[in-house]
């Protein structure tokens, strides 16, 4: 199950806001600052990488960063750019990339509604030789091809936050096993219902999005248990990660199910706007939100009582393991394969200190996920 609060551990703590840069194992902490991402794919091989890798300035006192011996070059390609979520684990990225060597970029679309708007930046990193990609998948079919065209020119890919279809990656580095958020999701939205009763439904990202379809399968199935009888499930509607469109589906929610007592929304996106319409509508008290959320983005909605509870992994860290894992892949310390097992010393607080495992499916799980509420979420600064 989830840590839970008021407890804190603060290797965790530590583990969530990592950003900067250092010639230590773990990274200096810096202020979270976005790094920017190109947007259109290049149609030359670039002589230094799309977008450049960060070099912290917020923290005069942090040290550059050192020459790693990883020489190879990281596309990475989120669902899409300029998205809080996957800022902060592209921040995670270039301090991997810090303490590793290596020139990394970030690439890909604006908007996350287009299940193939990915494979013209794959097709793009195949062309500049990339040694890895590493992808949250929008479309986990739409993009296979493109990927395992990437695997058969030597390319070796990385899904993270969303998995590629199997066989059309590497290895995938999933957040949290999805029995386990699938459980809690349901588990959360039972503490927020008045006596585990009354209706819920969901607030998700995209129709094809493979990490929030297989979280929401496994909350389904969960929501069979007797525990849970007394809720009832109103469905699932889609919202793209995008801030209006979730809004608008929010709206609509509350509107077909007047009797609606909790909305679960699996997507950063979708939770702040669904906790943003119960706000303006003065449901505060009547209907909750719960999900996942970052905690800057949820505090004030967690003090007014409309998000009593939330969860969320480290993000960061999510992108730190990711480059590591492409790292380890193209050098050849790391071959992928079920059993194999690798060391992350800058991710202790994580794994307690144990090697990773890759486990069935070529994945391999960053740690627990974390819940958030009143007693904590003014802790966490990202």
């Amino acid at each position: 199950m989830f840590h839970r609060a008021p407890r804190v551990a603060a290797g965790l703590a530590l583990a969530l806001i990592l950003t900067g840069c250092s010639s230590s194992a773990t990274p200096t902490p810096v202020p979270a600052t976005p790094v920017p991402a190109t947007v259109a794919p290049a149609t030359t091989v670039p002589a230094t990488p799309t977008v450049a890798p960060a070099t912290p300035t917020a923290a005069p006192t942090a040290t550059p960063c050192p020459a790693g011996a990883f020489t190879g070059s990281v596309v990475v390609i989120p669902k899409q750019i300029n998205n809080p979520y996957f800022d902060l684990a592209f921040q995670g990225v270039t301090d991997a990339q810090c303490d590793l060597g290596g020139t990394v970029s970030q690439v890909g679309p604006s908007t996350g509604s287009d299940p193939a708007a990915q494979v013209p930046y794959i097709q793009t990193a195949i062309t500049q030789k990339a040694s890895a990609i590493v992808i949250s998948a929008d479309d986990a079919n739409a993009i296979a091809p493109a990927l395992k065209q990437a695997m058969a020119a030597g390319i070796k890919v990385v899904g993270y936050d969303s998995s590629p279809a199997v066989g059309a990656y590497n290895v995938f580095v999933n957040q949290v096993g999805v029995d386990l958020i699938g459980t809690s999701l349901a588990d959360m939205a039972c503490d927020e219902a008045p006596s585990c009763t009354g209706e819920i439904a969901v607030l998700s990202a995209s129709q094809t999005a493979t990490n929030q379809n297989a979280w929401i399968a496994a909350m389904k199935t969960t929501l069979k248990g007797s525990k849970y009888s007394k809720l009832v499930f109103d469905g699932v509607y889609y919202g793209n990660d995008d801030p209006q469109v979730s809004t608008t589906q929010a709206q609509a929610m509350l509107a077909a199910h007047p009797n609606l007592k909790v909305i679960i929304s699996p997507t950063t996106v979708g939770i702040v706007a669904a906790a943003q319409v119960i706000t303006s509508q003065n449901l505060i008290g009547k209907v909750f939100i719960t999900g996942l959320g970052t905690p800057m983005s949820m505090a004030a909605f967690v003090h007014s009582g409309v998000a009593p509870e939330f969860a969320l992994w480290a993000v960061h860290d999510l992108g730190y393991l990711a480059y590591v894992v492409a790292v380890d892949l193209v050098n050849g310390s790391l071959k992928g394969a079920v059993g194999d097992t690798f060391s992350v010393p800058s991710l202790p607080a994580l794994n307690g200190g144990k090697p990773y495992t890759i486990i069935a499916n070529n994945n391999v799980i960053l740690g627990p996920p974390f819940v958030f509420n009143k007693d904590n979420v003014d802790q966490f600064k990202f």
